[in-house]
């Protein structure tokens, strides 16, 4: 038996015994840990590119030829590839019946953009489900750099303008890389709703724009670490990161009414992986609420 065929066989018998969920979690890990123990140069000590990371991925860990995947556009923060490797995945899904559209959504893209988050978080991977293996000749891939203080910052301009109308003055961002997809701010004072806060908001504006309950391969931006029902709304959206600046724990000091759960607590208890990153911007956020 070749070595593919044996690596089609254990994706057989991994897709036929384990959840979704658990080969994310375990793919994650497996790069995760062997990233970090390559102890890589700093490059110079400048931030890492799309570039970079493309390479860390196929060529350093996955072990790929450059003409496997062809580059068929690139800029200082992006780089758009078509893969077209051999695919043990793809594979044990034709022999098994697998959608591929499903399957490397739920399993094997936010345990890509961990590896990706070891280099840079502000490192985005996205894939599209329209063109992906065996419904397209090529799995049309990409890497995109955001800037998160950027995006914070259009966060805090919502926040004030809740403010400004009687709220409580929480903003929040949804992007899909560079693509905004919703802007908004809490509104649970002026229209008499509990249930309006800022990521609520801006999570039912991003579904509609997409079409899509899942809003995996998204990040969601909020002023304030989100609140325990806004943390299970992010949860039940599938988002794949949650970046906040000032945290519940800052904001309860500040007198502000907060359950006492973090964002990172919820996702631990939850079924899905979501990367949480807060921080962003803090001062300027914690001083929103003082």
């Amino acid at each position: 038996m070749s070595n593919y065929e044996l690596q089609v066989k254990q994706q057989v018998e991994k897709l036929s015994s384990c959840s979704y969920h658990e080969i994310e979690t375990a793919v994650a890990a497996k790069r995760i840990s062997w990233y970090r123990q390559q102890a890589f140069d700093s490059r110079s000590g400048h931030a890492a590119t799309p570039r970079e990371a493309f390479e860390r991925l196929f060529f350093d860990y996955m072990g790929l030829a450059p003409k496997d995947l062809p580059i068929i556009h690139e800029t200082e923060d992006k780089i758009v590839w078509q893969s077209k490797n051999a695919c043990p995945t793809l594979d044990a899904c034709l022999r098994l019946g697998l959608d591929t559209r499903k399957v490397c959504r739920a399993a094997y893209e936010k345990s890509t953009q961990a590896f990706l988050s070891q280099i840079d978080p502000q490192l985005r991977f996205l894939r599209s489900y329209q063109e992906i293996r065996p419904y397209a000749g090529h799995c049309l891939e990409s890497i995109v750099k955001i800037d998160f203080e950027q995006i914070m910052r259009i966060a805090i301009a919502e926040a004030r303008i809740s403010r400004m109308e009687g709220n409580k003055g929480y903003g929040a961002v949804i992007v899909y890389g560079q693509q905004i997809l919703s802007k908004t701010y809490d509104t649970a004072t002026t229209e008499n709703d509990p249930s309006l806060h800022a990521e609520v908001k801006a999570i039912r504006e991003a579904v509609q724009v997409t079409g899509d309950a899942n809003l995996s391969g998204a990040v969601l931006f909020s002023t304030c670490e989100p609140c325990p029902m806004c943390s299970a709304l992010a949860v039940w959206a599938n988002v794949t990161s949650v970046v906040y600046g000032a945290s519940i724990e800052e904001t309860a000091k500040l007198g502000k009414a907060r359950i006492m759960i973090s964002s990172q607590t919820m996702v631990e208890k939850s079924p899905v992986m979501i990367e949480v990153i807060g921080n962003v911007l803090g001062q300027e956020c914690t001083n929103l609420y003082r």
